[in-house]
């Protein structure tokens, strides 16, 4: 297998373009080739520069490869299009100019991540279903046909596509030579599923990873009191990958039986972050993966 780690900014608690509570992109950078990684994804447009005669210097001389970034919106929604491809368009072509090869999509969710509130149904009717499928294809189509993206589809908690049976419909319903799936092996133990042994199952649909884990106790706590998951996260219900339920050990064998060849990515979700706590995490993350044999 070829494993290539990678790490986002989510792992450094940064969530917007803009905001006094995270770190300086600079900072982000330097941190992430400090703490060992190869690449790393561009998360929230904005946040690096979006021009790639500045940001590509700036990869360039950390010796760091962009691996993805992603677009989210409400995908059942025909209202959320226009602002839904306009994040294609907009950050399709700085992609493609950094070598990236993905886009990861990502359905909206029906909580607020900032406050935890309800914004829209937890459940879609099936004309609403039959748009969200339609709505991946286009910007599928999008990506690939402008800017020779893949799109890897993200199940993510808090979305309508999260639980292991809508993953799964996703895939039937969707057209494999378009849409492959970005396994988040944190946001998939979350809602109760296996994620080494999805990943032997749908092997050919999975070119790209999101690793994370999730703390039990905390666990536990969300689900037997219906938190939602922006307060999830700032309870730690996402943890290093040595302390979470997340068996690392087995997801290295299956990576090996399959001989992965592609991107992990390192995200643990955090918000707000003090700055002197993420870099630490990272380290021992890398070690931890390096020492079990992934990348």
């Amino acid at each position: 297998m070829n494993v290539r780690i990678g790490i986002s900014p989510d792992s450094w608690g940064v969530w917007s373009p803009d905001d006094p509570k995270q770190v300086p992109w600079r900072q982000f950078l330097d941190e992430a080739i400090l703490a060992g990684y190869e690449g790393v994804e561009l998360g929230p447009i904005g946040y690096l520069p979006t021009s790639p005669s500045i940001l590509g210097p700036e990869l360039k001389k950390r010796g760091l490869q962009v691996c993805a970034t992603y677009v989210m919106g409400h995908l059942e929604k025909l209202s959320a299009w226009p602002d839904l491809e306009r994040q294609v368009l907009g950050v399709g072509g700085l992609l493609a100019a950094l070598g990236a090869r993905f886009l990861v999509l990502i359905d909206g969710t029906y909580t607020d991540l900032c406050t935890g509130k309800s914004v829209a149904p937890e459940d879609l009717n099936e004309s609403e279903w039959k748009r969200l499928i339609e709505t991946t294809h286009k910007v599928a189509d999008i990506a690939w046909d402008r800017f020779k993206l893949t799109v890897v589809f993200h199940p993510h908690v808090d979305t309508h596509v999260q639980y292991e049976d809508q993953v799964e419909a996703l895939l039937e319903q969707t057209d494999a030579s378009r849409i492959k799936l970005c396994v988040d092996t944190g946001h998939h133990a979350y809602r109760g599923g296996d994620p080494a042994s999805f990943i032997a199952r749908h092997q050919r649909r999975i070119p790209y990873i999101h690793l994370k884990s999730v703390d039990q106790q905390v666990k536990k706590e969300v689900e037997e009191r219906k938190i939602p998951l922006a307060v999830a996260i700032s309870m730690g219900v996402f943890c290093e990958p040595a302390q979470g339920i997340v068996n690392f050990p087995q997801l290295r064998e299956v990576l090996r039986q399959i001989n992965y060849d592609g991107w992990a990515i390192v995200e643990q979700d955090m918000y707000p972050a003090p700055p002197d706590k993420p870099l630490p995490i990272a380290r021992r993350t890398r070690t931890y993966l390096r020492e079990i044999g992934i990348g």
